[in-house]
């Protein structure tokens, strides 16, 4: 046969030839295909003191991640507690046990506090070397158990991405990290560092926690959640526990582990190429467990803004919130009842804040006739015009008076002489409740007469400062301001917004607010208003904020997105990316920006990066 005649023959032959079960030319040839590997053994560290509040939310988080639960060890320890860890995780670890692959469970009930400690958030030199020795712990059973990896997890840490375990492993790093947000610039991981160990800035760090930079980067210090690589020969060399001979860097735990990766030329990393999970703003030593427990509540809100709440965990007990309305009458929400999202997103934050409302259904302008306008008595004041667009009153802004007028309405009939007002689409800041509540003691204290506070607005004035209202913190006379996000209002207040019988010569809410208490820069305007005395002022710094602002991702406005309130083929959906309003406001959010109340200096207990 010609020699060319072969290739058919060959080519038949790998045709015929696939990586199903094969007859062979003997029955005992037959063959499968190889098995896949079976996922790598993990053994997840948790170390918690006085965490009872984070545990439900943190544990619910550990159970989510998408790595087979046979093939990870859980190695738990907690001890100096006051509240009730120890029995949550307790709790906890009984009913999941049989899930994981194996439990190593190290609680110590005594001591309650370290020697040396000045209180339950201070970092003594007892408490770093007790922690260290328990990480080494951790790390000698990892390696005992012939565990591939090491997943250290702090106790007030959110893994709300369930593949986090898995990303990491697939960045094939021998120490990593998956960069957590917070409220703040602070993340787990430094870019910089000195000569002695101590936290440097550097240009680098923004960019990175803002993630105008994605990937996975060379950094010197990652604390708080990170995976090491026990399959790298150089990891053999990694300790917690005793410090490096050579070490004389301060005595802290994650500067002692940073040293030791450096001894062992092994280079730290950290990913910020997905969002992980979050962490809190370390608080400072004098703080309390009040402090931590309000702090950590509200890393839940700030998830909440984007993203649904963090489920506790199945296997715990968690016994129910007690809402109250803090001292007011009455707490007001008003909401579209179109806008499902906003109002379970609302009832959350303020469950979780322990916060009792009552709904208001906002009046849906953009579904309103011009006939049912009439009906209502209802005219635009004469010469308004939107300041920056030269657009009159849009539908929108029509249902957003008439829902602010609904609760005004309902204030003066039930004679309520204090009430809490909050629209919908709108974050707390830390501490939220009980800043509320103590600028409220403080006012009757003083014994200050008031109609109006504004708890969240924009600051629109910023040619000079406002002025604050002595013997009482935190407070300043309004000028004039936009948005009704949220605020207080008296029983006087509502009557005299009420008495001005603004229907008839109405304009934007927050428009017409200023007028009221005399601040509106448009002398035309306040001349359609005789009694323009509403004692109006500010908490300074904000409470509550936007959840999203003008050019944001997944900003929707229902008032100014909207038709003119007269003429339904009129739309005011503009390019706001071009619109002078968008660059005005932004201007003016970075000169009047109100600051938080913890964007405070970098000092060494807080390991902060601020």
């Amino acid at each position: 046969m010609p020699r060319r005649g072969l290739w058919p023959c060959l080519l038949l032959a790998l045709a015929a030839w696939s990586p199903r079960p094969a007859g062979g030319y003997f029955p005992e040839e037959r063959w499968v295909p190889e098995s896949p590997l079976r996922p790598p053994r993990v053994l997840l560290a948790l170390l918690a003191r006085n965490a009872a509040h984070s545990l439900p939310a943190a544990l619910g988080c550990i159970e989510r991640l998408r790595h087979p639960k046979d093939r990870i060890a859980l190695w738990v320890a907690t001890d100096h507690n006051v509240d009730n860890t120890t029995a949550v995780l307790r709790e906890w670890l009984v009913n999941v046990q049989s899930m994981y692959h194996s439990v190593e469970w190290r609680p110590m009930d005594l001591p309650r506090s370290y020697p040396d400690e000045e209180g339950p958030k201070h970092w003594s030199n007892s408490r770093y070397e007790h922690i260290m020795k328990l990480r080494q712990a951790a790390l000698q059973s990892a390696r005992d158990i012939w565990a591939d990896y090491i997943l250290f997890v702090d106790a007030d840490n959110l893994l709300t991405n369930p593949d986090t375990l898995g990303l990491l492993i697939a960045e094939n790093k021998t120490v990593v990290a998956p960069m957590l947000d917070s409220r703040a610039a602070y993340s787990n991981f430094w870019c910089g560092m000195t000569s002695q160990g101590y936290y440097k800035r550097t240009p680098a760090y923004i960019p990175i926690r803002k993630r105008d930079r994605r990937g996975c980067f060379a950094v010197p210090m990652v604390h708080s959640t990170f995976l090491i690589d026990l399959r790298k020969e150089a990891s053999q060399n990694l300790i917690f526990y005793p410090p490096h001979p050579d070490y004389t860097w301060a005595f802290d735990d994650i500067i002692v582990f940073a040293f030791a990766c450096r001894q062992a030329e092994i280079q730290m990393y950290v990913c910020n190429k997905e969002e992980y999970g979050s962490l809190p703003v370390p608080l400072r030593s004098h703080s309390t467990l009040r402090d931590e427990v309000e702090s950590f509540m509200h890393v839940q809100l700030e998830i909440m803004v984007k993203n649904p709440p963090v489920e506790p965990s199945r296997y715990l007990s968690v016994p129910p919130k007690v809402p109250d309305k803090m001292g007011f009458d009455e707490v007001f929400m008003i909401n579209l009842k179109r806008r499902a999202d906003r109002r379970e997103r609302m009832l959350w934050a303020l469950y979780e804040q322990q916060i009792d409302c009552k709904i208001i259904e906002a009046v849906d302008g953009k579904a309103m006739n011009s006939s049912q306008v009439e009906a209502m008595g209802i005219g635009m004041l004469p010469g308004y015009k939107d300041p920056y667009h030269g657009r009159p009153l849009t539908k929108g802004e029509l249902g957003c008076f008439l829902s602010h007028y609904k609760v005004w309405q309902e204030i003066v009939k039930r004679g309520l002489e204090k009430s809490l007002v909050f629209e919908d689409d709108l974050r707390f800041e830390i501490f939220f409740k009980r800043r509320l509540m103590n600028l409220m003691y403080d006012l009757e204290e003083e014994g200050l007469d008031w109609d109006l506070i504004y708890i969240g607005r924009k600051r629109m004035q910023v040619e000079h400062p406002e002025k604050a209202v002595p013997h009482i913190r935190n407070l300043v006379e309004a000028d004039y301001s936009y948005w009704t996000l949220g605020y207080v209002i008296s029983l006087q207040g509502a009557r005299k917004l009420l008495d001005a019988k603004p229907l008839s010569k109405m304009l934007p809410v927050d428009e017409f607010l200023p007028v009221m208490f005399d601040k509106h820069p448009v002398t035309e305007y306040m001349e359609h208003f005789e009694n323009r005395n509403l004692l109006a002022f500010s908490v300074e710094p904000l409470l509550v904020y936007p959840t999203h602002y003008t050019g944001d991702d997944g900003y929707i406005s229902d008032t100014e997105t909207s038709v003119v309130w007269n003429n339904e083929n009129v739309k005011t959906d503009w390019d706001r990316a071009k619109s002078q309003k968008m660059k005005e406001q932004q201007e003016l959010s970075n000169k009047a920006k109100n600051s938080d109340v913890l964007q405070s200096p970098l000092d060494s207990t807080a390991r902060d990066e601020l």
